[in-house]
């Protein structure tokens, strides 16, 4: 299938996700493919909020493309907070990001992410399939129960995508991409965990150093 004929299912299938009229959002980590999704949700929701997970580890140069960003496209940007702060919770517990990195997503990414998404009933993502053996199985559509026991509708329109149509799409509507991608960086999370890829075949490879492949966000805890 080309490009032309995915790209017509893409936003066909954004479109039917919001044909309820239902409360939508975008989780956004201004990589690559999400900034393919934020252009094709923003098509039909213009003002949609752009959920950004504020650890306060992240590259500089994401806080710099995010702001840059957030400007030239005039987003409705949402930092998501974690209860503590930095500091806060380098006093109590230490560097939980080397010592326990699953606690650390708990408290810096996967609850206030639980927390904000419960304002929402349609949750966009920029997940794909080839982003790592964890996500082959990929539904476009499918369904997510917060802990709560909301259910959400979890759409990733880009879920069948390649890397070379991610990146010929940035390039045809001119959306310029995170420098972090010309130091070889393939996925790009909180710095202290994000390392260059140790497989090319996995883009997911460098983060954690290998000893996991998600943070939590995106599988169920209802």
């Amino acid at each position: 299938m080309v490009l032309t004929d995915k790209l017509t299912e893409t936003r066909e299938l954004i479109a039917d996700s919001l044909r309820s009229k239902a409360a939508a959002c975008f989780t956004c980590s201004f990589q690559a493919e999400d900034m393919v999704v934020l252009s094709l949700v923003r098509e039909q929701i213009p003002n949609v909020p752009v959920l950004f997970l504020e650890t306060g580890y992240h590259f500089a140069d994401v806080y710099r493309y995010r702001d840059e960003m957030t400007q030239r496209y005039a987003l409705n940007l949402v930092n998501v907070m974690p209860e503590k702060t930095v500091a806060e919770q380098e006093s109590q517990f230490g560097l939980l990001y080397q010592s326990a990195p699953d606690r650390c997503c708990k408290l810096r990414k996967v609850e206030p992410l639980f927390r904000a998404l419960a304002d929402y009933e349609v949750w966009f993502t920029g997940l794909r399939r080839v982003q790592s053996p964890t996500r082959a199985n990929l539904q476009p559509a499918d369904v997510f129960p917060l802990p709560s026991g909301k259910i959400l509708r979890k759409i990733s329109p880009l879920a069948a995508w390649t890397d070379q149509e991610v990146w010929s799409f940035a390039k045809e509507y001119d959306i310029p991409l995170l420098p972090l991608y010309e130091k070889g960086y393939t996925s790009i999370g909180c710095e202290p965990c994000t390392a260059l890829p140790m497989d090319p075949e996995n883009l997911r490879s460098g983060r954690w150093a290998g000893r996991k492949l998600e943070c939590g966000i995106h599988i169920a805890k209802g």
